[in-house]
């Protein structure tokens, strides 16, 4: 198995040799914003003013499938633990920090894509919005 990266302990990996396993992620996406504040002046246009970076956002998704060795329930159910206890948790992509290394979970929006007909979740995929936690 080759690691990708890691969210907290979830290891983002790639594998196809016996038995595959795949728990990767796609769509990502990153955004960065500035925050400035404006100061009223008498008759003139505000000036602004440089307040400092605000918090970046990350936003990517999860793909979960029984043929490729994850049980999709399970695994969302995991970062779904970690969103309501409010986990803090640490994001590497190619074995370096992304920001200031910590992250919370802001949203999952869970898509279930196929079930058996016992009702076992066959294959989904997780929408997951992180915010950086300094």
């Amino acid at each position: 198995m080759i690691g990708l990266g890691a969210l907290g302990d979830i290891v983002f990996i790639s594998s196809f040799k016996t038995p595959r396993k795949v728990r990767t992620f796609q769509d990502f996406q990153r955004d960065s914003t500035a925050r400035w504040g404006n100061n009223d002046i008498h008759l003139q246009k505000p000036r602004s003013q440089f307040l400092g970076p605000g918090l970046d956002t990350i936003t990517f998704t999860m793909s979960f499938d029984v043929n490729l060795g994850m049980n999709p329930r399970v695994e969302m159910e995991k970062l779904l633990k970690y969103q309501t206890e409010g986990k803090v948790l640490l994001l590497q992509i190619g074995g370096k920090g992304l920001g200031q290394g910590k992250w919370k979970i802001l949203n999952l929006g869970q898509a279930w894509e196929r079930i058996d007909r016992d009702g076992n979740l066959l294959k989904a995929s997780l929408a997951v919005s992180l915010e950086e936690y300094v």
